[in-house]
C-alpha cells in the first residue's frame, strides 16, 4: 500500500498562467506560498519564520476556475499529489521540478478584489 497525498493552505504568489492543449483542456500553473511561523524556544533562541514555495498544476475544470477567480494573494486550501518531472536542458543537464497536481481545492479568506 502507498499514499501520495498533499494538503496545503497558503497564498497564491502570482496569477495563474493558463494554456489550452485542446478547446476544453485547460492547464493552469502558479506558485503557492506556505509559511511556518517563527517562534522563541524556552532557552530564548529565536527561530525565524520560514516560507516554502510550491509549484501548483491544475487541469480541466479546476484550471478554468483558476483562470477566472484565482489571483495573486488568494488564500487556498489544496489537496493533490506530488509529481516530479525530469528533462534535459539545452546543455544536456538533467533538470527536476516537483509539482503539486491538484485534485480538489477551495477558496479561503485572503485578498479580495
Amino acid at each position: 500500500m502507498s499514499v501520495n497525498k498533499v494538503i496545503l493552505i497558503g497564498n497564491v504568489g502570482k496569477d495563474p498562467d493558463v494554456r489550452y492543449t485542446a478547446p476544453d483542456q485547460a492547464i493552469a500553473t502558479f506558485s503557492l506560498a506556505t509559511t511556518e511561523r517563527g517562534y522563541t524556544t524556552s532557552t530564548g533562541t529565536q527561530v525565524p519564520e520560514k516560507t516554502e514555495w510550491h509549484n501548483i498544476v491544475m487541469w480541466g475544470r479546476n484550471a478554468q476556475i483558476a483562470e477566472k477567480y484565482i489571483r495573486k494573494g488568494s488564500q487556498l486550501y489544496i489537496e493533490g499529489k506530488l509529481r516530479t518531472r525530469v528533462w534535459e536542458d539545452r546543455n544536456q543537464i538533467k533538470r527536476y521540478v516537483t509539482e503539486i497536481y491538484v485534485d480538489t481545492f477551495d477558496f479561503l479568506g485572503g485578498k479580495k478584489e
